[in-house]
């Protein structure tokens, strides 16, 4: 029988406030800060409007059909549409549905914000307004009901404590989807024009993702202390671990990429965080700078694909090994499932195919989806000279320093 605890309500609104400090600020200043200056408006800008389209399809119908009774595991019975019959002393658990609800949303807003970072720099502000609720209705809310809300992935077993595969694998291929459609910029060369800005950026993330993956576990109790030990364990790991890259292979640290080890480690500790004890936070997060940092470059420009802020490098790559890691260190004391280390391989395999269900869905639907906008409104990519002469200038006729003011 639920019943309500006001403990437990009180640490899920602080760490809902805290996963919207990670979808508006802390995203717009790290990726603003990495973006060209005549392009860092349009960055902010980006992170700014998904979450607002979001904010309202989620309310309206995004919610029931993610989390509604499941329908033959693929999606949510649709209920409650714009929350009608959802009563104030409603209760998921212990905690008011409506808390539940905006602790969710506030997962849809950071999914959608990672996402925009591969695309800074060349895409019409219009084409990104049409893909991200289309994207949403088709893309992630279907991905959070098979993991979370009750579909074939959480059936079958799949652990995702906080959006390994749901957040970071999601957005980091979906990410990856559009920039092929999208094309290279016609200067990928990307020097931080404020890296002050994205040193902010990356802080607030790692406050921010204490709530993040603290409250997952929808409780004030153990599992969210451990929760938030692994993950600070896993950022510091990661920081500690791309530093020692970098002095390794350019002879000197470099604040870059501290900040992206910090991020990379979050990122790989996220579906883990509810399953695993400090020594797999520590491998965790010392694997994922260096799935991320031989991706970034080494990967990418094999490839040529332009990921301009590296969101499938950062959180698609780490994403799937956190995934997969976590079927490899899940311990009963914490989570209540083995992995592999505490004999029960079978859970890797599990792992595996939530990783690979996510990205094929996730990137052969965005890709679609890209092209269909493409083709119907006569490009997605701004005019080349838009593009030259930067986005907030020629989308927005503002200026992000205005020095002569």
């Amino acid at each position: 029988m639920d019943m309500f605890s006001a403990g437990d309500t009180a640490w899920v609104l602080i760490c809902t406030l805290l996963v919207l400090l990670m979808s508006i600020p802390a995203v717009a200043f790290f990726y603003g800060g990495l973006s060209k200056r005549k392009n860092v408006l349009n960055t902010m800008f980006l992170t700014f409007i998904a979450f607002a389209i979001i904010s309202v399809l989620w309310v309206a119908f995004g919610y029931q059909f993610a989390f509604g009774n499941d329908i033959n595991g693929l999606i949510g019975s649709p209920t409650n549409f714009f929350l009608q019959g959802i009563g104030l002393d409603d209760l998921n658990g212990t905690i008011p549905t409506l808390l539940f609800v905006m602790f969710q949303c506030a997962f849809l807003g950071i999914t959608a914000a990672i996402m925009s970072g591969a695309l800074v720099g060349r895409m019409k502000t219009k084409a990104w307004v049409i893909f991200v609720p289309i994207w949403a209705c088709l893309v992630y809310v279907p991905i959070a009901h098979w993991v979370w809300g009750g579909g074939w992935l959480m059936q079958m077993g799949a652990l995702d404590f906080a959006g390994g595969a749901v957040v970071h694998i999601n957005s980091g291929i979906s990410a990856l989807a559009v920039a092929l459609v999208l094309g290279k910029r016609k200067n990928t060369s990307l020097i931080p024009h404020n890296l002050g800005y994205a040193v902010l950026g990356a802080a607030l993330l790692w406050f921010g993702w204490m709530g993040f993956n603290g409250g997952s576990g929808l409780a004030a109790d153990g599992l969210a202390a451990n929760a938030i030990i692994v993950s600070n364990v896993a950022a510091a790991t990661g920081l500690i671990v791309w530093t020692i890259i970098d002095v390794t292979k350019i002879g000197k640290p470099t604040v870059l990429g501290a900040i992206s080890g910090a991020v990379a480690g979050l990122v790989g500790i996220t579906p883990a965080a509810g399953f695993v004890d400090v020594f797999g936070a520590l491998v965790i997060g010392a694997v994922a700078p260096i799935v991320s940092y031989y991706s970034i470059n080494y990967l990418k420009p094999k490839l040529g694909y332009d990921d301009a802020l590296d969101a499938w490098g950062i959180h698609g790559m780490s994403g799937i090994w956190g995934a997969i890691a976590t079927g490899i260190f899940a311990v009963p004391s914490i989570g209540g499932v083995a992995g592999l280390i505490a004999g029960n391989a079978n859970q890797v395999v599990i792992q595996i195919i939530s990783v690979i269900a996510t990205m094929a869905y996730s990137f052969v639907v965005s890709y679609i989806l890209a092209k269909i906008i493409d083709k119907s409104m006569n490009g997605i990519r701004v005019e080349e000279s838009e593009e030259i002469g930067g986005l907030d200038t020629n989308l927005h006729k503002e200026s992000a320093y205005n020095f002569n003011s």
